[in-house]
């Protein structure tokens, strides 16, 4: 289990644990990685919070064309396994998860589980959020590296 804050790893840790959770990914809404559980390859994961932020925008820019309110879960549901695919609002902005599970557990217990998740994501955020700045095109780079060696530990 990686993440770029590591306020983040608890709640995700009792999450994953509770859950039995195969994968989770917790991404912004623009597909940065925040954190992970079970990815073992940077491609992979990249592709993944990428596909998972489309998803996410394409349904509900849908539901705004259809004017019916947005889903906020995708869930899909195989033999041998499933994924939930869940975007919700924080103090942080608007974040995605991803999870993949086996057909031993449920999808309605996956989905008590997240709602946890987020209140104690919530809870976990530290008082004071860290000023923002200004991200140059020159440390994107850099910084993209830097988060891959912490998700990864490289």
């Amino acid at each position: 289990m990686r993440a770029i804050e590591p306020w983040v790893l608890q709640p995700l840790r009792t999450f994953v644990d509770e859950s039995s959770a195969r994968l989770a990914l917790l991404t912004t809404s623009s597909g940065q990685v925040v954190a992970q559980h079970g990815f073992h390859g940077a491609l992979d994961l990249m592709s993944i919070a990428a596909l998972g932020a489309g998803i996410v925008a394409s349904s509900t820019e849908i539901a705004v064309q259809i004017g019916w309110t947005p889903f906020r879960v995708v869930a899909h549901q195989g033999r041998a396994q499933a994924h939930l695919l869940s975007w919700f609002d924080t103090p942080r902005g608007r974040w995605v998860a991803l999870v993949v599970f086996g057909a031993e557990t449920k999808l309605g217990l996956v989905q008590v589980f997240m709602e946890q998740l987020v209140r104690d994501l919530v809870a976990a955020i530290p008082p004071e959020a860290p000023e923002k700045r200004e991200v140059l095109a020159a440390d994107f780079e850099r910084e993209l590296n830097a988060s891959l060696r912490a998700l990864f530990g490289r």
